[in-house]
């Protein structure tokens, strides 16, 4: 990153009076154990604030502070802070969509954990709030910002391993379980705010926090969770990133009703105009293995691996296509902040790697094969599966639906924002 003589304190550091400021928009988990410390370790943000709806994650936001700090149980009171640049959301799935066009309206730059939405139809009112308002957006699939996985994309892209055949993606399944009784819900916990469009239903131990992926309600299951960061790679090598497949199917099996309801197991097969297709895959060893006429790369967070086993050293050539290069995906988003351009996972891509997720879903929900147009986004021929694009939202707690404007706004330049660089 290039930063000008005049943002550096003595010693080359980021003057205090530059940060970038940071607010969290819930503090649970993903946060508390991860993102925390890695947006934490990068001198040019600072935090701020944060917000969630359980006083439980606000009082481990000041524990981690160690020292007094501005907390939240409604996030819109976050958002009308002037000292906040940017936010970071780690909400359950059902709330990313709100939170993150809420967001991008108060012009706040965005990190926004995956998977970005709960329905396709969201993801759509994101992309245009995002592009509307100019801010500077970042998915959390921090995949992207790995040589290893960056390296076998390149090598797909520029025929190492010949004409791609297929490609598998191995993402693991869901559990079964979530059969606890429902009590009322802890002391300090916003239950209803919590539930937000999703339908009322008593606080269940299982239903909350980490465990919310496993109920359709708020997630997707395995398929949004891994599915998010493994089918990313695998539009990312194939070069769809940007578009989609044009037909999906598969099986699943799901577990007994009473708990837990999203797929335990499943196969889902993705077509793809002119390419090879991609399946999905509950069990197997976690990963992405692209299959060409000529050889093979087996990637995952621990290792890549390639037929022959050569390749795995080869380096490109000047004329190869050579793929965004991020080492770090925190600090890609911070650098873009700064600079107004895309980071590597921006809300168009995090938006079609999520949608090739709930299609997948739509198709095993419903039973039968789907037929998708990419370039429209719109289920063919199919009412009932049209319908599934989106679904009722509770009073109070609707999306909204946020459509493109017809000259999408410029990205304001650093000087021009109310934000870091005129904080004295």
């Amino acid at each position: 990153m290039v930063v000008s003589a005049a943002t550096l304190g003595r010693g080359g550091a980021v003057a205090a009076n530059n940060r970038i400021g940071i607010g969290f928009i819930a503090f649970g988990d993903r946060v508390n154990g991860g993102l925390f410390g890695d947006f934490k370790q990068h001198d040019v943000c600072e935090f701020i604030a944060a917000a969630d709806v359980d006083a439980a994650h606000r009082y481990n936001f000041v524990k981690k502070m160690e020292k007094p700090v501005p907390t939240y149980n409604d996030y819109r009171d976050l958002l009308d802070r002037r000292d906040i640049d940017a936010v970071v959301i780690a909400t359950p799935d059902h709330w990313h969509a709100t939170a993150l066009i809420h967001s991008a309206q108060a012009g706040k730059d965005i990190y926004c954990e995956k998977p970005l939405t709960l329905t396709i139809e969201e993801g759509k009112s994101c992309v245009n709030a995002v592009r509307n308002a100019g801010v500077v957006f970042q998915t959390g699939s921090q995949q992207r910002s790995d040589e290893r996985f960056r390296k076998a994309c390149e090598l797909v892209r520029n025929g190492y391993i010949g004409k791609l055949v297929q490609v598998d993606t191995y993402i693991g399944g869901a559990p079964t379980g979530g059969t606890d009784p429902d009590t009322d819900p802890p002391p300090g916990l916003d239950w209803d705010r919590w539930l937000g469009q999703a339908p009322v239903v008593p606080f269940r131990k299982t239903r909350c926090h980490y465990e919310f992926r496993w109920w359709y309600a708020y997630s997707g299951g395995k398929m949004t969770d891994w599915g998010a960061h493994h089918n990313d790679i695998a539009l990312w090598g194939n070069g769809f990133e940007r578009s989609g497949p044009i037909s999906v199917e598969g099986t699943a099996e799901f577990p007994p009703p009473g708990g837990y309801d999203t797929a335990i197991k499943f196969d889902i097969r993705y077509e793809f105009k002119d390419s090879a297709p991609v399946i999905c895959h509950s069990e197997g060893r976690n990963g992405i293995l692209f299959t060409g006429t000529d050889g093979e790369v087996f990637v995952s967070r621990s290792e890549i691996e390639t037929k022959p086993a050569e390749l795995v050293h080869l380096e490109f050539k000047p004329t190869d296509t050579r793929l965004y290069k991020s080492d770090n995906h925190q600090l890609n988003f911070l650098e873009c902040i700064k600079s107004r351009k895309d980071p590597i996972c921006d809300i168009e891509i995090g938006h079609r790697s999520v949608t090739m997720c709930h299609l997948g879903n739509m198709a095993i929900r419903l039973g039968r094969k789907l037929q998708w147009d990419p370039d429209k986004e719109t289920i063919v021929g199919d009412e009932e599966a049209l319908a599934w694009m989106t679904r009722p939202q509770r009073k109070g707690y609707e999306v909204p639906v946020v459509k493109a404007r017809k000259a999408p706004s410029k990205k304001p330049a650093v000087h021009s924002r109310r934000s870091f660089m005129s904080r004295g």
